[in-house]
C-alpha cells in the first residue's frame, strides 16, 4: 500500500514536467509534493514548492525545446524512501539526460527530493 503511494506521488510530481501548459505545473506538484518540501538538485538546494516548481519551468523551457520526462524503473521503497530511474528527453533527438531520484515520504507527499542527474561511472579498480 506504501510503496502504491510513493509511486502515485513520484509519478503526479514527473507529470508536471510534461504537464500539456504551465498553469497546470502548480496543481500537480501540490498533489505530489509538501508545502516544505527539500530539493537537492544539480544547481544545489531549494527549499518550498514554489522552488520546485521553479526548478520544473525551467526545465520547460530548455533551449533545445520542452522535453519530456519519464520514469523508466519501478520504484523501489525500503520504509519511508523511495528511488526510481528518470529520462529526459528533448524533442528531435536533442540532449537527453538519465538519473536516479531519492525521495522521502511524509503522509504520501514527498518531502524530500535529492536529484542525481547523470550516469555514475564506472570505478577505476
Amino acid at each position: 500500500m506504501q510503496e502504491e503511494a510513493a509511486q502515485s506521488a513520484i509519478d503526479t510530481f514527473i507529470s508536471a514536467f510534461n504537464a500539456p501548459d504551465d498553469s497546470r505545473v502548480t496543481t500537480l506538484l501540490s498533489q505530489a509534493l509538501t508545502s516544505d518540501v527539500v530539493f537537492w538538485g544539480p544547481l544545489g538546494q531549494r527549499e518550498g514548492i514554489e522552488e520546485v516548481e521553479r526548478f520544473v519551468l525551467d526545465l520547460r523551457r530548455h533551449p533545445a525545446g520542452a522535453g519530456t520526462m519519464v520514469r523508466c524503473s519501478a520504484v523501489d521503497m525500503p520504509d519511508e524512501w523511495a528511488r526510481y530511474q528518470w529520462v529526459f528527453t528533448t524533442p528531435d533527438g536533442g540532449p537527453r539526460l538519465a538519473g536516479t531520484d531519492v525521495v522521502h515520504l511524509r503522509r504520501s507527499l514527498i518531502d524530500q527530493i535529492i536529484v542525481f542527474a547523470g550516469e555514475i561511472k564506472p570505478s577505476g579498480s
